[in-house]
């Protein structure tokens, strides 16, 4: 029996929707360095896009999908709590201290070295047998790592960021492993909405919304960089963090699946680091000297090396919270 040839209607309106979810995701990051920058501390603006986003997502979880406000329970539930505080509400952070210490483009190559630390997972404790080339890609990334941060020069950036970025990446890894054990089974809107509402209590019990300096909001701060002539209210900023850089691009790119196979939506997911080092030349004047481009593109090329390297790749979309 023959396979059926996809519809090429339906893939046009796949990459469509993906490019916009990633569109968006990039975007997000700029956004997210102003609002930083105008002086909302990275703890701060993670419980507010936590808790924003947990809102809309409960509002349109009770008029759309009412079967995902019931929470998960036992095991499964448990995983939940894990993704929402690592998945989410760590990720966040550390990214959030990234972008705000470092080229936003650098931030993005540490926190996808997920896919590999994924395939090393895999390999070494899991006992998982991954093709050959999850090696080349591992040693790829490592040294366009390197040579993109130049640690052979004593660490061309700064230290703090650096650590952060690493450990978004690694929370990044914790969200594709704890898909792996069931939770990828669950309806998607339920599992965001309830890591949503994990990270919303813990982050809200570390620094609550209510603390939230209220005279903030209304000041208008220079949209920096190429865009500093031009000025926005920080609530709009927030705005944008928490349904175009959030809700919305999730909301397509959870879409996307339906007209597209899982693999070609992580692919495009795994191509935003490139996207955002150029959002940070073209808005913020950030510019790499030729070693440091070159090891950008050898870590994109062992990322997707890594990516495909396993017999049954995690193929859960994330939650893009850069």
């Amino acid at each position: 029996m023959s396979r059926r040839a996809p519809d090429p209607s339906s893939v046009t309106t796949g990459l469509v929707l993906v490019s916009t979810g990633a569109l968006l995701f990039i975007v997000n990051a700029g956004v997210s360095r102003v609002a930083l920058r105008a002086g909302v501390d990275p703890v701060t603006l993670t419980t507010v896009r936590v808790t924003g986003t947990a809102v809309l997502l409960l509002v349109v979880a009770a008029l759309l999908r009412p079967d995902a406000l019931r929470p998960p329970t036992g095991r499964l539930g448990l995983l939940i709590v894990a993704h929402g505080l690592i998945g989410v509400a760590a990720l966040q952070w550390t990214y959030f201290v990234a972008i705000d210490r470092l080229p936003v483009g650098m931030a993005l190559l540490l926190e996808y070295q997920a896919p590999i630390l994924v395939a090393v997972w895999a390999r070494v404790v899991q006992k998982e047998h991954v093709r050959s080339r999850m090696w080349v890609g591992l040693a790829l990334a490592m040294v366009g790592l390197a040579a993109a941060t130049g640690i052979g020069q004593g660490l061309a950036f700064d230290l703090v960021g650096v650590a952060a970025g690493l450990g978004a990446a690694v929370c990044f890894a914790a969200y594709f492993l704890i898909g792996e054990h069931g939770v990828d089974r669950l309806d998607p809107v339920r599992v965001i909405l309830w890591s949503f509402l994990v990270a919303t209590v813990a982050m809200n019990l570390v620094s609550p919304i209510t603390a939230f300096p209220s005279g903030l909001l209304t000041d208008k701060v220079s949209m920096l960089g190429r865009l500093a002539e031009h000025q926005a209210p920080v609530w709009a900023l927030l705005v944008w963090v928490v349904v175009l850089g959030t809700l919305v691009p999730f909301g397509v790119e959870l879409t996307a699946l339906r007209h597209l196979p899982a693999t070609t939506v992580t692919m495009v997911a795994m191509l935003e680091p490139v996207g955002v080092a150029a959002l940070g030349w073209v808005w913020f004047y950030e510019t790499l000297d030729a070693i440091a481009v070159a090891g950008g593109v050898a870590v994109v090329v062992g990322i997707l090396l890594a990516q495909s390297a396993r017999r049954s790749p995690a193929l859960i979309e994330p939650p893009h919270l850069a």
